[in-house]
């Protein structure tokens, strides 16, 4: 069948660097599903032939030449972990728009995943060489946009309905049922037992499938969504009067969440087993984050009771030793307590989210200063933006939290200065001008730092007012008399 294009390019390959006859050598490349491997090592070694060959030759080269592949893929990864960044820094700061906002769909449309599926094509070596270089980077960097990666090539090959792949990956349907989890930012009951078969189906001696399931749900997005879940399943429970335990569904969302914030650990160690869960996080934790619940309702009933000569009842103050302590200690805690304060953030909860905010100076692995915690924490506090007027607010919030780290970590000065830009108008003078001066770059300080603080300092500077007009010596003409003007009559 590809006898005659086999021999038209045994007769045109020695005219390849004739300009009018290389386009034809090309094409005719590009249609044999296998070139002869003389040829490839020509085109190989001339960076002009190279690159002027299609991807469906590249394909053919890359596959026996990984050091090769690798020169292709790595700027698109940087440029991947770049765009990921990007977005958590960005300088728009909005509650409905936020790193989490778009759809699954609409972020594998992104240039890089687009750019890596057309180079892996239909060919399963080069897939499986891709999924080494994410597993190797995420080792080395411990950056968790590797995971998202990972999830999002794979289904992109599934959009594409490339079967050659989607069915020998063997995360292929989890991931596919993950997918749409995400995009409802719910894991409802359907799924849940979908993804619990999945997870219980991991046979014995291919255990190492569980490196990869643990690598996708340690994607932020699949955390978001499992979080956000775990949040709304504990209100369920307050107003069905059930306990933790008792709930399956719940029980399998912090199975879930475990895998994911162990993946690291796990392919680290190439120990492949679930990690264990601690009893008292289900026993103690949870049902204390429930009784933060339970308290707010409380409290926003008594508010609403006559006052018949009682006085008004404080909100409580205080927090359990144990919360901050399981926040420093447990991995699944520390991120739950964190979404539960983005919850309440996000409703207002003025008296909740001051209660529970000292917490967060020491948390597990400072995963309080991590930068999708900030994104999502500064987007949130634009709802409390008429509270940076109150000079306490201001004092719990930048001198007990966020100043605590700014010295130490400069992604934690970034988000203050995104945030301060944003509402830096809402902000008591007095308040301002303090907080400018501590938050002054240093001779360390990084460029985009500089950059903000400038930028910062540029609207303050507009928005101060104008010095009084020096008064000039007064002339020693009469002032005119004013003559209305017809409109002012």
């Amino acid at each position: 069948r590809y006898k005659k294009l086999e021999d038209l390019l045994e007769k045109s390959f020695s005219l390849v660097k004739m300009p009018s006859i290389q386009p034809v050598v090309m094409c005719v490349m590009k249609h044999l599903p296998k070139v002869p491997e003389k040829k490839l090592k020509l085109v190989m070694a001339d960076k002009d032939l190279y690159k002027a060959c299609a991807v469906e030759v590249k394909r053919q080269i890359w596959q026996d030449n990984q050091a090769l592949f690798g020169d292709e893929v790595s700027p698109l990864l940087k440029q991947y972990i770049l765009e990921k960044e990007n977005i958590l820094f960005s300088n728009d700061i909005s509650v409905l728009h936020n790193f989490f906002s778009p759809s699954p769909k609409t972020r594998r449309q992104g240039e890089v995943v687009q750019k890596l599926t057309q180079m892996i094509g239909k060919n399963v070596k080069l897939y499986d060489m891709v999924l080494q270089f994410l597993r190797t980077l995420f080792l080395r960097t411990r950056n968790v946009h590797y995971c998202t990666l990972r999830a999002e090539l794979l289904m992109s090959l599934h959009d594409l309905e490339i079967s050659e792949i989607c069915t020998v990956d063997p995360c292929h349907k989890f991931t596919w049922c993950l997918d749409a989890c995400i995009r409802e930012k719910f894991v409802d009951n359907k799924r849940a037992r979908e993804l619990q078969g999945f997870l219980d189906g991991v046979k014995k001696g291919q255990e190492q499938v569980l490196g990869d399931l643990s690598m996708i749900l340690c994607d932020p997005f699949a955390i978001n969504t499992l979080a956000l879940s775990t949040i709304r399943h504990l209100q369920d429970l307050v107003g069905q009067d059930t306990l933790p335990r008792e709930s399956p569904d719940l029980l399998l969302l912090l199975r879930m969440l475990s895998l994911g914030q162990g993946a690291w650990d796990m392919i680290d160690s190439q120990v492949f087993k679930e990690p264990k869960m601690e009893a008292e996080l289900i026993t103690k934790f949870l049902p204390m984050l429930m009784s933060f619940v339970v308290d707010d309702h409380t409290f926003n009933v008594d508010q609403k009771l006559p006052s018949e000569e009682k006085g008004p009842i404080p909100y409580p103050s205080t927090i359990p030793e144990a919360f901050t302590k399981f926040l420093q200690e447990n991995r699944i805690a520390c991120e739950i307590g964190l979404y539960y304060i983005l919850h309440i953030t996000k409703q207002r909860n003025k008296n909740a989210f001051l209660r529970l905010l000292p917490a967060l100076v020491e948390t597990f692995s400072d995963l309080a200063f991590s930068d999708i915690f900030l994104h999502l924490l500064t987007g949130n506090l634009t709802m409390l933006g008429d509270e940076f007027a109150l000079e306490e607010f201001c004092t719990s919030l930048f001198d007990g939290f966020f100043l605590t780290a700014c010295s130490r970590k400069e992604n934690v000065h970034r988000h203050v200065l995104r945030l301060l830009l944003h509402l830096h108008h809402k902000v008591a003078p007095a308040k301002l001008e303090s907080l400018q001066k501590a938050l002054e770059p240093t001779k360390q300080s990084g460029e985009a730092v500089k950059e903000l603080y400038n930028q910062l300092t540029e609207k303050l500077e507009l928005r101060k007012p104008s010095p009084a007009e020096v008064t000039e010596t007064p002339s020693m003409e009469l002032p005119l008399p004013t003559v209305p003007t017809p409109a002012s009559r």
